[in-house]
């Protein structure tokens, strides 16, 4: 005699099934595969899992190529981590090559890739800054970017690299640079004044 209320649960109506015998999303033959040594990015790739986001890669960079090749626009959204994590050196080599036709960034990319234009480093400590009232009180951040209007890339651009008091030493690190150095990409049938125009 049990101290509940209730009743355990029965087990008699339970069936089970071999486990070979069940439809499974995920197989030995999807699973990636190691390469060799020195062996190219194409190889990687391919080596890559035919699983969840591997696979979703593979048909990414499908579609960027068959647009790249019919000379179709090419856009891509990026928050503030793509430039935070350094990736923004990859991003501009991609824009060289054609695989990159328009960028909608959020403020955090825009502050970052600032920051790294103007001094080479970004992305404070929250944890350390937020206490004592420090967190997002860098004044050339708040000052030069409220001046230059956010949200217009060009003004951006045209302020971090033009003569002035404000240096930028690493501009060529950052995204910015290429709205004032954009040159013509006959990939994309565009030539330097009509860029200009779009910026």
């Amino acid at each position: 005699m049990s101290i509940y209320g209730i009743e355990p649960i029965g087990l008699r109506s339970i069936r089970t099934y071999p486990l070979a015998s069940r439809k499974s999303k995920v197989s030995v033959r999807e699973f990636a595969r190691p390469i060799a040594r020195g062996a190219s990015l194409t190889k990687f790739l391919d080596g890559l899992s035919r699983i969840l986001a591997a696979e979703d890669l593979r048909h990414l960079l499908v579609a960027i190529h068959a647009a790249r090749a019919k000379r179709k626009a090419i856009l891509w959204g990026m928050g503030g981590y793509v430039i935070k994590v350094g990736l923004g050196p990859v991003v501009i080599d991609l824009m060289h090559r054609g695989f990159v036709s328009g960028i909608a960034m959020n403020g955090a990319a825009l502050i970052h890739d600032f920051e790294i234009a103007l001094v080479g480093n970004t992305s404070e400590d929250v944890e350390a800054t937020l206490g004592g009232g420090k967190f997002g009180m860098a004044a050339e951040t708040g000052l030069y970017l409220n001046e230059i209007a956010v949200g217009t890339s060009r003004a951006v651009g045209v302020t971090l690299v033009k003569p002035g008091d404000m240096e930028t030493p690493h501009i060529l690190e950052t995204l910015v640079r290429m709205q004032t150095e954009w040159t013509e990409m006959p990939q994309l049938k565009i030539t330097r004044r009509q860029a200009q125009r779009l910026w």
